[in-house]
């Protein structure tokens, strides 16, 4: 039966759009990153097709010999990748990853120590409005309001007081280098099992600029599409003693058949993240995110805990303009070509939706090949933007700088996009 023709297919269109916009926009969103050709290749796979509830060599489906070894070699390199005993490649979502530990090991009601959304956690780390703090009974840690570090002098307080069967670690919006040592220490003080939600940092620890927590934890989830830059994903590596509660609280605990073709292109990622070249584009992801601070810190912003270690900053723009809220950032940068996401701030007095602050993340843009040259351009371009809101003109000059600095690092220039 032939295929249907799909060529003017309105889909089809749009996709073509969004390939002009991130060929000709800065993509500054932290969390967001440029796939390789070849992920993108076993994403749009083949592997689409086959159907494979279970685990390779238990499936509940026959026609698996391909696919049990697709997934085994993902599994096998991401465990290298890490120094893992065990590792789980099935979950659609970095929130799926973490559902699917605290399944394996909590039951609802018990107590977990988490990071507090505001102060830079996830939604996952006990939001009440997430499964996570509907479900068990969070405590939250935050930063402190000095440097606005991660307390531990709080949270080793609060681990002593509440006796948590989990503590979480990890952040989204946290721009310092966290240790995971001391995490372990202060869990086996308490009895409590460890994990690291490196879904932001996956990267940066698979290319040796920030520590590798899996020698001190229990549980390291991640996404695979942030630093990793890989598919849209996410992973759960575990020690041995608790392979099976994972496996079993992602199948059949959450999920039924996996998507395979991402978990091809997850065993891609893993091997590109395993390259000398890697390492080097870790180094410049931190580099350049040093590098844009101290542009951004020139012009009058103000940052969240006086700097970056990672991909991210978190900007105060109270410093810059009192009257400005990430909300009215964000749009106005986005009409300048240039995206990102308002973030509230530590003790931030404005509402989430409206923001004091902003997110900025240069995994992209060094994927791109711009380098700490054009950190200080970025940094212009922001400006010049926030400070011409209101001024068409003025956002029109800036979005056209945009994409003269965009066209001169063009994603995938190999596949004419």
């Amino acid at each position: 039966m032939p295929w249907p023709n799909s060529a003017d297919d309105p889909v089809f269109e749009m996709i073509a759009r969004e390939e002009k916009r991130q060929n000709s926009t800065l993509q500054l969103i932290a969390s967001e990153n440029f796939a390789s050709p070849a992920v993108m290749a076993a994403t749009g796979s083949v592997l689409t097709n086959k159907y494979s509830e279970g685990y390779p060599y238990k499936r509940y489906y026959g026609g698996n010999m391909v696919i049990d070894e697709v997934e085994d070699e993902a599994r096998r390199r991401v465990c290298v990748l890490f120094g893992a005993a065990h590792a789980n490649v099935q979950p659609h979502a970095g929130a799926i990853a973490n559902m699917g530990v605290y399944q394996a090991v909590l039951q609802p009601g018990d107590t977990v120590l988490g990071m507090s959304l505001d102060h830079g956690g996830h939604l996952t780390h006990g939001s009440p409005v997430n499964f996570s703090g509907r479900q068990y009974r969070f405590v939250s840690y935050g930063v402190t309001a000095s440097d606005e570090r991660i307390d531990l002098d709080d949270m080793a307080a609060k681990a002593h007081a509440e006796k948590p069967k989990l503590i979480v670690a990890g952040a989204t919006a946290y721009p310092r280098i966290i240790n995971p040592q001391p995490l372990r220490e202060l869990a086996d003080e308490v009895g409590a099992l460890l994990m690291f939600d490196a879904a932001h940092i996956a990267g940066l620890i698979a290319g040796g600029v920030h520590p590798n927590p899996m020698p001190y934890v229990d549980f390291l989830t991640f996404t695979t599409h942030k630093t990793l830059r890989g598919p849209r994903g996410g992973c759960i590596l575990c020690t041995a003693e608790h392979s099976a509660a994972v496996d079993k609280a992602m199948f059949p605990g959450i999920q039924g058949g996996p998507l395979e073709n991402t978990i091809a292109a997850k065993a891609v990622a893993f091997a590109e993240a395993a390259t000398p070249q890697f390492q080097d584009y870790a180094a410049a992801i931190v580099a350049n995110s040093a590098a844009l601070a101290a542009a951004l810190s020139a012009h009058g912003f103000r940052l969240v805990s006086g700097g970056s270690d990672n991909h991210l900053l978190l900007i105060d723009l109270r410093t810059f303009d009192a009257d400005l809220t990430g909300k009215e950032a964000q749009a106005v940068l986005d009409e300048a070509g240039i995206s990102l996401n308002k973030n509230t701030i530590p003790d931030d007095l404005r509402s989430p939706f409206v923001t004091s602050g902003v997110r900025i993340g240069t995994p992209a843009v060094t994927t791109q090949g711009m380098g700490v040259a054009e950190m200080e351009t970025i940094a212009d371009l922001i400006v010049r933007a926030l400070r011409g809101r209101g001024d068409h003109s003025a956002i029109a000059s800036v979005k056209a700088a945009v994409v003269e600095l965009c066209d001169r690092f063009r994603p995938y220039p190999e596949l004419g996009v």
